[in-house]
């Protein structure tokens, strides 16, 4: 732990040593969204282009917040910044999942409260 203003900080050194959860996790998530991606690429016929459009939105957001996950070790808060990227990036990003896998819109009303939690998210990194 770095010693400064009375205030243990870990250090990065640390963290890489110690294996993270969140880079776990990351991990985890990273190795969901690249089989996402995949499924997505082979799955979606010539008629539901506009499907396959809103899933790689999804697994775009997916991939972004899987590296900012990486990061969150290093915030002053980790486990408020972690809360809020991995439950943001389940229901932003599952919601659009699901949509696009099944065209159905009930589940898409909660897809914003996903993406004030991703908000939130980078914005714990400031604290």
């Amino acid at each position: 732990m770095a010693k400064g203003d009375g205030k243990s900080v870990p250090t990065f050194d640390r963290f890489v040593l110690q294996g993270s959860p969140f880079v776990r996790l990351a991990g985890l998530s990273g190795a969901a969204a690249v089989a996402l991606g995949a499924y997505g690429a082979h799955s979606f016929t010539a008629e539901k282009q506009e499907m396959k459009r809103v899933y790689d939105t999804a697994n775009f957001y997916h991939f972004v917040h899987t590296m900012a996950l990486c990061a969150v070790p290093l915030a002053r808060r980790p486990m408020l910044s972690g809360t809020l990227m991995i439950g943001g990036m389940s229901i932003f990003c599952g919601t659009i999942y699901y949509h696009a896998l099944t065209e159905e819109k009930h589940l898409r009303k909660y897809t914003p409260y996903g993406g004030v939690m991703l908000i939130l998210a980078w914005l714990t990194l400031v604290l």
